[in-house]
């Protein structure tokens, strides 16, 4: 069973062999499980996909809050490099509300400032910022040298509060710390969740309210997921944090439910807000028409009125009817053709789905940053021991706030999960694979090249790191962290424009006429030398 795996180990050194074995499985669905370790460091040396931990904070959770200011302490490389590059759409709201989304502010630190410290220029900077701009909200994220120097960014913030009288956030969030983007998200939640999250008192107005968690709108995904939750007659309060505010983030206690998309990046917060305010949440999947209805019917479930339900079906039929030609003729193209998926997040796993409604399979996928449980399901955590870089970062507890209570008993939430009702669990992106299908975490350039020649997918999505390698070795790649200037994908209309992006790019498939110099020729020549 495990051909395609061992093939693929056996090119491995054995020190190396050593640590990659237990990061790759060939699902067999066996009575032990298929266990796959994640969150652990890469190995020095191999070329993986993985981003920082200051990606993970600024670039990811922070960084689409369109009316803060984030500003990054650091070198001017790294404020380029999370600056744009994820394509988190934002449009203001309301007549004058700002949108700081298009810009990228910077202490643009040089080697003096290294020598003397920054925190004076940070301060300057801020004070720059509020004479232009008058943010409500700051966010500082320090870059590694911070850290290394020892620069007090939560001072600095609590400064900045008392002068100005708004909220600042100072985020440790050295790119060093953990072993990938994954600890930013977890220091973004956890300051989020002290700083912002229940400052607000605007109680929604509507009968059935939502918030969205792990949804950073690339190509303008949460905007559909909002259009057909409006459509079926639900307030959105807030979105974390695709298109979303400082000024909704506040009030996002006040919903009634909260939806996870991206599991890894937001679960943190799901859990804390449904400890503190009694907010349920839902893993939800709104990336394939298939899962966007089961997630939509889940939801009427959950607040069991006759009359939501009904309208669910209604907008469900009519979103259908909508897409039904299209999908059809994508799906007469498509179906039989297989992927490959490597990219962060839940996309992993949301896409297979997607990919499943026009009849292709996902034959090998995996994760740059996730953890067991974005494996193997919420059941695992139990066994999941934390190392010395996991300790690392900050576990916050939090208390029943006075005035909260639960909606449902646990009663009413055991019968909730025994209808379907996927209640405060993930069961992870390996139950919804196949038997003999790969599963990666952490995966390299070499992995995807012997991945790539064993299974021929026929597509592969990944990020922008790999893109264009895979192409060059003629296997058409579409990068999911920001379509390729496409998009949206999400919900019905979304799944059309994938199946077009995917259909136009399978059969206009140049790369693979193309041969590398690689192929055909040696690229290092030399001689031999002999005794003398």
């Amino acid at each position: 069973m495990s051909k395609e795996r061992d093939l693929l180990l056996d090119k491995y050194s054995s020190r190396v062999f050593k640590n990659r074995k237990s990061h790759i499985t060939q699902l067999e669905f066996g009575e032990n499980g298929d266990e796959i370790t994640a969150n652990t460091r890469a190995i020095p040396g191999i070329i993986t996909a993985r981003g920082c931990c200051y990606a993970g904070c600024k670039g990811v959770v922070v960084g689409p809050v369109k009316d803060s200011v984030v500003i990054t302490h650091g070198p001017i490389g790294c404020a380029f490099y999370s600056w744009g590059t994820r394509r988190n759409k934002a449009k203001p709201s309301y007549e004058g509300e700002p949108n700081f989304v298009p810009y990228s502010f910077c202490t643009d630190m040089r080697a003096s400032d290294i020598v003397f410290g920054g925190e004076k220029k940070l301060e300057e900077g801020i004070d720059e910022i509020m004479e232009l701009f008058h943010p409500k909200c700051i966010f500082i994220c320090s870059t590694c040298p911070i850290g290394l120097i020892g620069d007090d960014v939560q001072a600095v913030a609590r400064r900045v509060e008392e002068k100005y009288g708004i909220t600042a956030i100072g985020y440790s969030c050295e790119g060093y710390k953990g072993v990938s983007q994954s600890a930013g998200h977890h220091i973004a939640n956890n300051g989020l969740m002290r700083y912002v999250i229940g400052k607000g008192e605007e109680a929604p107005k509507g009968k059935y309210s939502v918030n969205i968690l792990g949804e950073y709108n690339i190509g303008g995904d949460g905007w559909e997921q909002e259009r057909i939750l409006k459509k079926i007659g639900y307030e959105v309060v807030s979105v974390f944090t695709g298109d979303g505010s400082y000024e909704t983030l506040k009030n996002s206690h006040l919903a009634d439910l909260n939806l996870v998309m991206c599991h890894r990046s937001i679960n943190y917060i799901a859990e804390m807000m449904k400890t503190k305010y009694g907010v349920d949440w839902l893993k939800v999947n709104f990336i394939g028409v298939g899962a966007t209805s089961k997630s939509l019917r889940m939801m009427a479930k959950y607040f069991n009125d006759p009359e939501l339900t009904k309208r669910t079906e209604e907008v469900i039929a009519e979103e259908l009817a909508e897409i039904n030609e299209d999908m059809e003729y994508y799906k007469s193209k498509l179906k039989g053709k297989t992927a490959g998926i490597f990219v962060g997040g839940s996309r992993s796993h949301h896409y297979q789905m997607l990919l499943r409604d026009f009849g292709m399979e996902t034959t090998i996928a995996g994760y740059e940053f996730a953890h067991r449980d974005d494996y193997e399901g919420r059941d695992v955590i139990p066994q999941i021991k934390a190392d010395a870089d996991s300790k690392n970062i900050e576990e916050i507890s939090v208390e029943r706030a006075v005035g909260y209570d639960d909606r449902y008993s646990v009663e009413e939430l055991t019968s909730l999960r025994n209808q379907g009702v996927e209640l405060d669990t993930y069961n992870g992106m390996i139950k919804d694979m196949k038997e003999g299908y790969m599963v990666v975490d952490d995966y390299n350039m070499f992995e995807t090249d012997q991945l790539i020649e064993e299974y021929k997918p026929d597509i592969f999505f990944s990020g922008i790191k790999d893109k264009y390698a895979i192409q060059h070795g003629g296997v058409v790649s579409r990068q999911m962290h920001s379509y390729d200037y496409s998009g949206p994908y999400a919900g019905f209309r979304g799944a059309v424009n994938f199946g077009r992006d995917v259909t136009m790019s399978l059969y206009t498939n140049a790369w693979s006429l193309v041969k590398p110099p690689w192929k055909t020729m040696p690229m290092l020549e030399g001689t031999l030398g002999g005794a003398g």
